[in-house]
């Protein structure tokens, strides 16, 4: 292998995210914001494939979102990736999966060609899991998800352990080929000062819709087949009746509570209703 690259995304630090009633897209003015958590793992599995090279192996990383989002590739670069591009403008916003998953794929085919493709298996602020595998249709690459452990590359095959229900299935497939992991695949390590010193003074391309040769109608909220028609919040009610012996007779209290199951039809063990 000479090349992987790693696919990050920036996203909120917090839980506590609002949406645009108009749009239905995420307000993320003012939110502190970090590498995708679930993208570290892919970061660092890349890092040791690079590590335990015999040849020169180089790992790029890109990501899609505002300038802002640099950082999250910076953070990559730290932990040891060797060069970083962010695809960013306002031909971008508002995206779906769908939209960006063509975007990062334009971006990917204007690099050149990767040997491995590595994403997180999903990103925590829109849990869908749908962009890495899409990446990989746009590429018409083989795609494997759930990636727990990569068992051996060799020539031009490697063989990968996937996390399914009830235990693993063990794949092999031919490169390029593009891979979402889940986090049983390693442990994320903490850069070093001198990673991020490097990591710093790094230049991060930025590349457009015209550098990456994408059909504008294709990108950000204007080429993403599926929108967001309502949003709301819900509204959390509770209401109940506080019984208690300090007030209340015990037979009293026992008789509010029988009344209470009865009415919710609870049932005995064995099926019959309660007398």
């Amino acid at each position: 292998m000479n090349r992987i690259l790693v696919m990050v995304k920036q996203v909120p630090a917090t839980e506590n995210v609002r949406l645009d009633a108009q749009t239905g897209t995420m307000i993320r003015a003012g939110l502190e914001t970090v590498i995708n958590p679930l993208d570290l793992y892919a970061v660092e599995e890349a890092v040791r494939l690079k590590e335990a090279a015999d040849s020169d192996l180089r790992v790029d990383v890109l990501s899609m979102g505002p300038p802002q989002a640099s950082e999250a590739v910076r953070e990559a670069i730290a932990m040891g990736c060797d060069h970083g591009f962010l695809l960013c403008g306002q031909e971008f916003a508002g995206a779906d999966t769908w939209a960006t998953a063509y975007a990062l794929a334009r971006g990917i085919a204007t690099l050149g060609v990767f040997d491995l493709i590595l994403c997180g298996e999903r990103a925590t602020d829109g849990e869908t899991g749908q962009v890495g595998p899409m990446v990989g249709t746009f590429l018409d690459l083989p795609v494997l998800t759930y990636v727990s452990r990569i068992e051996q590359i060799e020539g031009r095959a490697l063989v990968a352990h996937r996390a399914v229900e009830g235990g693993c299935e063990v794949v092999r497939t031919s490169l390029p080929a593009l891979l979402s992991v889940v986090k049983e695949i390693n442990e994320p390590r903490l850069p070093t000062l001198a990673g991020k010193k490097r990591a710093r003074r790094a230049d991060v391309a930025v590349l457009g819709a015209r550098e990456i040769g994408a059909d504008q109608q294709c990108l950000g909220l204007t080429g993403s087949p599926t929108r967001v028609v309502k949003v709301f919040y819900p509204t959390l009610t509770r209401t109940g009746r506080i019984v208690s012996t300090e007030t209340e007779s015990v037979d009293a209290c026992v008789s509010e509570l029988v009344d209470l199951l009865k009415s919710l039809a609870i049932r005995e063990e064995g099926g019959r209703e309660l007398k």
